[in-house]
């Protein structure tokens, strides 16, 4: 019942601040400003790797769908992938500006390194917003979830599954890339749970988010702390966490400790009704990448009070402050919340997850 508290109060705490500054309701209507631009617009997405497969089977699709329902079928979606390669990303972004984009939406490998081309962006007067990871430089507005709520919920829900505080507890912690501004902020919010609670034995900065580079970091772990003497592992995403499994797997453990995650992966929501993995961050992407393709469309076509509407919230990064933005709320995924999230979403449908392999766990969970 506890574990549940968590996900309704971090989700409803943050619903309600952002409704209350007139995000989450915000829709708009082609009368908010005589249209600059009509519905033949074009909008670079730039999205960062395909390790998680959260961004090409969700953000993509679900982005392109929302900008030809705003547009009637007449906007234009150009998408590129980096695949976790910032050199590949930053020449992906100046070919957009060379093709005369009219606004382009960014996910950043680099977020420091892509700053020169947002820049560059903003001189051909092309808006750039940063998705998911805030870019340096100067952009328009920002998008993604409220980070810091990303690693306090997995925080909280790694103490719960040790059963509370215990000093003398020795976890792992498998923190993201340290050129993505978000894995700082997963890893300070987790921090601010469980530093002093907690022995964190071993900690380490994944390069690429990878899962075989978290796998690799836990077989040193386990080789220089013993598996057995794991009682936890912060992962800061789920395809570390697969990786994680393995490397324990590899060295024998057979009761694994308590995995925690983020992007409710199908792998990782099938593990976590298996128990090998203890929860996962879900965070809705209809609703990140449908307002982005709203933020995108109404800031091209002039549509000024819903842009506003939509970018209520601000953000600091290293270079500029007090950049609009909207954060969208997360919820702490676990066996006993899986109907009400991935699935009432239709992230998944249950024939999805639960495949033969996994029918004695999903009738156990009650999904049929």
């Amino acid at each position: 019942m506890r574990r549940n508290a968590i996900s309704v109060v971090a989700a409803t705490s943050l619903s309600v601040l952002l409704a209350g500054c007139g995000v989450l309701d915000a829709t708009g209507s082609s009368d908010d400003a005589s249209p600059t631009k009509g519905n033949d617009v074009k909008i670079g997405l730039l999205l960062p790797e395909k390790a998680n497969t959260r961004y090409e089977q969700f953000d993509y699709p679900i982005f392109k769908r929302k900008v030809d329902s705003l547009t009637g079928g007449e906007g234009k979606v150009v998408y590129a992938n980096a695949e976790a390669d910032a050199a590949k990303q930053e020449s992906q972004l100046l070919q957009m500006i060379d093709d005369g984009l009219d606004i382009i939406v960014l996910d950043a490998v680099d977020s420091h390194g892509i700053a020169d081309g947002v820049e560059k962006a903003k001189e051909a007067g092309i808006p750039v917003i940063a998705y998911d990871r805030l870019a340096e430089g100067p952009i328009e507005a920002y998008i993604s979830f409220d980070n810091e709520l990303v690693g306090q919920v997995q925080g909280r829900s790694l103490l719960e599954a040790l059963g509370g505080a215990k000093g003398s507890d020795k976890i792992v912690m498998m923190n993201g890339s340290p050129t993505d501004p978000n894995a700082k902020q997963f890893k300070a919010g987790a921090l601010s749970e469980i530093k002093g609670k907690v022995t964190i034995a071993a900690s380490f900065d994944t390069k690429d988010w990878k899962p075989e580079n978290a796998e690799a970091n836990m077989a040193r772990a386990i080789n220089d702390i013993g598996g057995e003497n794991i009682a936890a592992v912060y992962s800061a995403n789920d395809g570390m966490a697969g990786g994680i499994v393995k490397a324990l797997r590899s060295a024998g453990v057979t009761d694994l400790p308590p995995i925690t995650g983020q992007d409710a992966e199908l792998a990782a929501v099938q593990r976590i009704l298996t128990g090998e993995q203890y929860m996962s961050v879900y965070k809705s992407y209809p609703q990140e990448a449908e307002s982005a393709a709203e933020m995108a469309v109404a800031k091209i076509q002039g549509k000024d009070i819903q842009f506003d509407a939509l970018t209520r919230d601000r953000v600091d990064s290293p270079t500029h402050k007090n950049i609009r933005a909207q954060l969208v709320p997360v919820v702490a995924l676990t066996k006993d919340n899986i109907k009400e999230t991935v699935i009432a979403d239709e992230i998944y449908e249950i024939s999805d997850i639960c495949t033969p392999k996994y029918k004695a766990e999903c009738e156990a969970a009650g999904l049929k």
